[in-house]
């Protein structure tokens, strides 16, 4: 499985998906540009001894992520509150990417149509979304365990 991060706009976050990426020994793929300088102090600040441990792959933009070979290794798996399938019933691959996209827009609808599934993490009433981070390591292990 990969862990992909669309555009992210706030480098802690970016740093969090590192250590979730590898914790979970899950290449991470960026597709920028990114709300912030890629090697800022503050992603290795957060990822600390972490950003070592993972494998990172910058795209700069989103069509040359879609020209990747890393793109063409499996299934497109977005993450959206827009979604209708849960997450508990996906049946997972361990070629799946699990997409998150940015923190203050999520991803675009062309984005969001080039996804091969969409899937919403089931949250209590009243309840908006989740952190990027937490809700890829809530897929990642999701579907670490059932791939």
């Amino acid at each position: 499985m990969r862990l992909v991060a669309y555009q992210t706009d706030i480098p802690q976050n970016l740093g969090a998906l590192m250590r979730v990426a590898a914790c979970f020994d899950a290449p991470l793929d960026v597709i920028g540009p990114c709300g912030f300088p890629f090697s800022g102090r503050d992603v290795k600040r957060v990822a600390m001894d972490y950003a070592d441990l993972v494998d990172v792959t910058v795209h700069i933009s989103w069509p040359a992520f879609l020209k990747s070979e890393e793109r063409k290794a499996g299934r497109l798996v977005l993450l959206t509150t827009k979604a209708a399938s849960p997450l508990p019933d996906f049946d997972w691959r361990g070629t799946d990417l699990i997409m998150v996209g940015r923190e203050s827009a999520g991803v675009p609808d062309h984005v969001h149509e080039e996804a091969d599934a969409r899937l919403r993490i089931p949250m209590a009433d009243g309840a908006r979304s989740l952190n990027v981070a937490v809700s890829a390591g809530i897929a990642l292990a999701s579907g670490f365990h059932a791939a």
